[in-house]
């Protein structure tokens, strides 16, 4: 399935310079899907060539032409929706609805993107001096090293490379090993929509020893990287000696926190669609549930009851709710962290195991817990998978502090109907984003990002292409 792909490097697709390959495994049955081309330091070197050559021919090309190219990328993904969403359940085990959603999203960032092309503006600010101008410019920043991991492939590698893009700088895209024909798809109709060579180029290959050599060189500028805390702090330690730019969107604990005056109903289903969105693979999954103490009871036995009625299986039957888990690895620790929690004291009401049935695949049932304490290592460690801790808390001042104990601080979700509760408890969440009475957290629209340790910059919206540019002054003297 990859042969038609590999490196893309100066506009075209080719093998790497040994022409290694690497495996790509289906985790709904374990059988190899193919095998992906595997870059070496040369074609890193090349890449890297590429880009600087395309960035001097994109910064010059106006924002109208731009825009134009980007928003035909934007219908061009919708156009190859099914062949994008295939990509992905077969790569990371995502169900085929929700794969076509995050078509339909990232299709959303690159048409956002393609509008903030021709709203770069400048401004002047009036002068101290009769015989003097003060004018502020926006310039793209240059080269852009996009690391994207594999739980979003589209949407994430979307926000990286639109709004580079958007801002007039050349980009080199890395996707994760576990997802590379999903990007590569991607990048396939950049270049089929006009991108000129140079301008996107991708390497596909080993995360650490690419991004290191990426990061190491004088041609990058900026890095944008969506990953874990431990890999955001050796990447930002790296980018340090180069005082290169950096955006990080890191790991998330989210504090999941219901108030008695909720509409209990709602409040389970916007914490089914939450936390089983892509089996709890995504960094604002709701991980530590609170729930007001007289209504716990009632919101936990319709929140085991809904859970019980998900569908378990391969994503690329339309009918399932819940994927595998997409590595082997992953599903080990899920495990791991199931049986550590037991051991601290919490109770399996629903789960806590690998379900019937499924001879390969990595599958684990979604699994509730209770008699969960605050100081559970499922309460510091991020699960990434579908593990849902149940506490219950007293007063709104309490569980405002307990939800705040924590050093990620990417989102937050608040159930309530009191309009006073939902802007105080918004006002007060440590988290980059809040989410109240939704389960809808990143929109092309809006900026998402976190604060603490999961991160800081901001992707979507209008600040995000602001990373992206340089801002110069001119103090311009009238008379020569």
């Amino acid at each position: 399935m990859y042969s038609k792909f590999g490196q893309f490097i100066d506009g075209k697709w080719q093998e790497s310079s040994d022409k290694q390959t690497y495996e790509v495994i289906n985790p709904a049955n374990e059988e190899t899907i193919g095998h992906a081309s595997k870059a070496t330091s040369k074609d890193v070197n090349k890449a890297l060539k590429s880009s600087q050559k395309g960035l001097e021919i994109w910064k010059d090309t106006p924002p109208w032409q731009r825009s134009y190219i980007i928003r035909k990328i934007a219908d061009k993904m919708r156009e190859k929706q099914d062949v994008l969403a295939k990509w992905m359940t077969l790569e990371m085990g995502k169900p085929l609805v929700e794969a076509k959603g995050e078509v339909g999203a990232a299709a959303d960032i690159f048409e956002w993107n393609a509008e903030e092309t021709k709203r770069i503006y400048g401004q002047t600010v009036e002068s101290r001096f009769k015989d003097t101008r003060v004018h502020v410019y926006y310039q793209p920043v240059g080269v852009v090293a996009a690391l994207s991991p594999w739980n979003f492939p589209l949407v994430l590698s979307s926000r990286k490379i639109s709004t580079a893009l958007a801002a007039g700088c050349s980009v080199i895209i890395k996707p994760d090993v576990i997802t590379p024909g999903t990007v590569m798809e991607l990048i396939d109709i950049c270049r089929e929509c006009g991108i000129p060579p140079g301008v996107v180029n991708l390497l596909s290959g080993d995360p650490p020893s690419i991004a290191s050599q990426l990061i190491s060189s004088d041609i990058i500028k900026k890095i944008s990287i969506t990953g874990s805390s431990r890999v955001g702090k050796l990447i930002l330690k790296q980018a340090a000696d180069k005082v290169q730019r950096v955006t990080m969107e890191l790991s998330g604990h989210s504090p999941f926190i219901v108030f008695d005056d909720a509409d209990i109903k709602k409040a389970t289903d916007m914490a089914i669609a939450a936390k089983f969105r892509n089996n709890g693979q995504v960094c604002i999954s709701p991980n530590r549930f609170y729930i007001q103490e007289n209504k716990k009871d009632e919101f936990l036995n319709l929140f085991i009851e809904k859970t019980k009625k998900l569908k378990i299986g391969d994503g690329m039957d339309p009918s399932v709710q819940l994927g595998p888990l997409t590595t082997k690895k992953r599903l080990n620790e899920v495990e791991e962290l199931v049986e550590t929690t037991k051991k601290e004291g919490g109770k399996v009401l629903l789960g806590g195991k690998r379900p019937k049935g499924f001879n390969k695949g990595f599958y684990y049932e979604p699994t509730i817990f209770d008699n969960i304490k605050d100081d559970f290592t499922i309460m510091k460690v991020e699960p990434f998978g579908p593990l849902v801790p149940m506490l219950s808390f007293k007063t709104f001042d309490e569980v405002i502090e307990r939800a705040n104990n924590h050093e990620l601080g990417l989102s937050s979700y608040i159930c309530t109907n009191s309009m006073e509760k939902a802007h105080k408890a918004s006002e007060l969440m440590e988290t980059g984003t809040v989410a109240v009475n939704t389960p809808q957290v990143a929109l092309a629209e809006a900026p998402f990002g976190g604060i603490k340790q999961a991160g800081y910059g901001r992707e979507g919206g209008s600040m995000a292409i602001k990373d992206y540019l340089n801002v110069k002054y001119t103090h311009l003297g009238l008379k020569g």
